[in-house]
C-alpha cells in the first residue's frame, strides 16, 4: 500500500512538476511576448512623435526663409528734448517704467527703453551723442507675403518715424526697405522692397482659429535672428489692451520678445494667422502672454495701403454700447451677447437702413455678435459700398436690415461719446430744456430735461452722470420737461432701476440707475 501510495504521490509530484514547467514556461513565453511588444509600441511612438517633430520641420522651413528683420534709423539733433511726460501704461507693459530718464536728450528714447527694455536698450541702443547729430537703432521683425513686388508686413511701431530701414533676409542679403503705407489704429504697416528670388510666405484665415491649437512664433527677439518659439493659442479677440485703436487681438503663449514685434504667428499648416505685436510683461521680458493681430484684419488694411495710400473703414453710424443683464432685463430679453444701440446719427447708413434707438445688434453679415468690440471692427473692415445683412432683436422680436456701409469720416474720433456705465440710485437736480439754454450749450434737441447739480457720491454721480446732460428718455418713454421727467420716476420701479437715456455732446447713451430709498 505504501508502495503503491508512493507511486501515487510520486506521480502526482511529476504532474504537478510537468504542469509548474508549462506554466513557468508558458509565462516565460508571454513574458517574452510582452516586452516584444512592449519594444513594438515604444517604436510606435516614438515613430508618432518623430513624425509629428516633422511637421514642425516643415513648417519652419517653409516660413523661416520669409522673417525678415527690420532695423529703423532715427536721426537727432543733439541736445533735442521731448516734454518730461508721466510713463503712461503702454502698449506693452502693464505698468510704467521706473529709473532714470532725466540726461540731456534721454527723454526722447522713453518709447525704446519701455519696448526693449533697460538691459537691452543699454546694450545695443543706448545713444553717443557726437556733435551736431546722432542716431539711434530699433530693430523688429517682418514677413514677405509677396515675391514679385517684394511687400513685407511688420508693425507701425516698428517702422513709425524712421529716417532709414534696412532689411535682412535669412541668407543674409540686405535691402534697403521703403514705407508703403502704416496704419497706427491698428499698428500695422507695410514695407516694399527691390529684389530677386525672394520668398514668401502663405496668409491663413485667422476666422478658423480655436484656442488650444498649435502657434508657432518666428522673428528677431534681441537681435538673435530667425528664432522660433512654439506654444498655443491662449484666447482669442482680446481687446482693450492698449495695443491700438482696432483691436481684436490673438493671445499666445509662444514665447514673443523684444524685437519679435511685426514677425508672424503661425498654424501647424505652415500658414500665417498673425502678426505679433505686443507681450504683457512687468520685466521687459516674456513672461506667457504675447498679442498678435489677427491675418484676416492685416490683409484688409494692407490692401487698402497698397492700393488707396489710405485706410478706409466701413461706417454705420450708430452709437453702441455693450448689454449686460441689468440692460437685458430692462429691454425684456435674455441674451447675454449682442450690443444695443444707443443713439443713431443722422444721415449715416444705419438711418437710411432702418435702425431705431433700443435695437439689439445680434448678427452682422451671417456671424454672431459677441460685443461692442467685435461689432466695431466687423464694420470697420466691411468694404464700403456693401450691403450687409444685420440681425437686430427689436422688442424682443427678431428683425432683419439690410444696411450700405459708408466710409467712417475721417473726423469721426475728434469728439468721441463721454462714457456713461450703468450706475445705481439717484441724487440730481433737473431743469427745462429752453431755447434760450439749448442755444447757449449748442443742444440742438427741443425736448428733454438739463441735470444742473449732481450732489457728490449720490446714485447719479456714481453712474456718471453729470452737469449739463441732457436726460431725454425715461424707461424707454420721451420725455418733454421736467413735469413729465418726475411722473415717469414716480411709475418706475427705483429699486429695480430706472433707464435713462442721456446725451453729452453728440452722442447719447443708456444708463439705469437705482434708488436705495424703499
Amino acid at each position: 500500500m505504501f508502495i503503491k501510495s508512493g507511486k501515487y504521490y510520486l506521480g502526482s509530484l511529476l504532474a504537478f512538476v510537468f504542469c509548474v514547467g508549462i506554466s513557468i514556461f508558458s509565462s516565460h513565453e508571454t513574458s517574452l511576448c510582452a516586452s516584444n511588444n512592449k519594444q513594438t509600441t515604444d517604436s510606435d511612438n516614438l515613430a508618432t512623435a518623430l513624425n509629428f517633430e516633422k511637421v514642425f520641420e516643415q513648417v519652419v522651413d517653409q516660413v523661416k526663409p520669409a522673417v525678415v528683420s527690420i532695423t529703423s534709423v532715427k536721426t537727432f539733433k543733439h541736445g533735442q528734448r521731448k516734454q518730461k511726460q508721466e510713463a503712461p501704461h503702454d502698449r506693452y507693459h502693464s505698468q510704467p517704467r521706473q529709473g532714470p530718464d532725466e540726461e540731456e536728450g534721454y527723454d526722447q528714447f522713453r518709447d525704446f527703453r519701455e519696448f526693449f527694455g533697460d538691459d537691452f536698450f543699454d546694450k545695443f541702443f543706448k545713444p553717443r551723442f557726437p556733435e551736431g547729430e546722432y542716431k539711434i537703432q530699433g530693430l523688429g521683425s517682418g514677413v514677405i507675403i509677396d515675391t514679385e513686388k517684394g511687400y513685407i508686413i511688420t508693425n507701425n511701431h516698428v517702422v513709425e518715424d524712421a529716417d532709414e530701414l534696412k532689411v535682412t533676409l535669412g541668407d543674409r542679403r540686405e535691402f534697403d526697405g521703403k514705407v508703403v503705407g502704416t496704419d497706427p489704429q491698428t499698428d500695422v504697416a507695410v514695407v516694399k522692397i527691390e529684389g530677386k528670388n525672394l520668398p514668401s510666405a502663405k496668409l491663413g484665415d485667422s476666422d478658423t482659429i480655436r484656442v488650444g491649437q498649435w502657434a508657432i512664433a518666428i522673428g528677431n527677439p534681441f537681435g538673435l535672428s530667425q528664432t522660433v518659439s512654439i506654444g498655443v493659442i491662449s484666447a482669442t479677440g482680446r481687446a482693450n489692451v492698449g495695443v491700438a485703436q482696432y483691436e481684436d487681438l490673438i493671445q499666445t503663449d509662444a514665447a514673443i520678445n523684444p524685437g519679435n514685434s511685426g514677425g508672424p504667428l503661425v498654424n501647424i499648416r505652415g500658414e500665417i494667422i498673425g502678426i505679433n505685436t505686443a507681450i504683457y510683461t512687468r520685466s521687459g521680458g516674456y513672461q506667457g502672454v504675447g498679442f498678435a493681430i489677427p491675418i484676416n484684419m492685416v490683409k484688409t488694411i494692407m490692401r487698402d495701403l497698397v492700393e488707396k495710400g489710405k485706410v478706409t473703414r466701413g461706417w454705420l453710424g450708430v452709437v453702441i454700447q455693450d448689454i449686460d443683464p441689468a440692460l437685458a432685463k430692462s429691454f425684456n430679453v435674455t441674451v447675454t451677447e449682442g450690443v444695443l444701440v444707443s443713439d443713431i446719427q443722422e444721415n449715416s447708413p444705419a438711418k437710411e437702413a432702418g435702425f431705431e434707438r433700443g435695437d439689439i445688434v445680434i448678427e452682422y453679415d451671417g456671424k454672431s455678435i459677441r460685443d461692442v468690440n467685435h461689432l466695431r471692427n466687423s464694420v470697420a473692415q466691411t468694404e464700403v459700398g456693401k450691403k450687409a445683412k444685420v440681425k437686430v432683436l427689436r422688442d424682443g422680436k427678431e428683425k432683419e436690415l439690410i444696411v450700405k456701409i459708408g466710409e467712417q469720416p475721417s473726423d469721426l474720433f475728434a469728439a468721441g461719446p463721454g462714457v456713461v456705465p450703468a450706475g445705481k440710485d439717484f441724487g440730481m437736480t433737473v431743469q427745462n430744456l429752453t431755447k434760450e439754454l439749448a442755444k447757449s450749450m449748442g443742444i440742438e434737441e427741443n425736448s428733454g430735461v438739463i441735470v444742473t447739480e449732481i450732489q457728490p457720491e449720490s446714485p447719479a454721480a456714481m453712474s456718471d452722470i453729470r452737469e449739463g446732460d441732457l436726460i431725454k428718455e425715461v424707461n424707454r418713454k420721451k420725455i418733454a420737461n421736467v413735469t413729465e421727467f418726475k411722473k415717469a420716476l414716480s411709475e418706475g420701479d427705483k429699486e429695480k432701476g430706472i433707464l435713462m437715456l442721456v446725451k453729452r455732446g453728440e452722442f447719447s447713451r443708456y444708463v439705469i440707475i437705482k434708488s436705495s430709498e424703499k
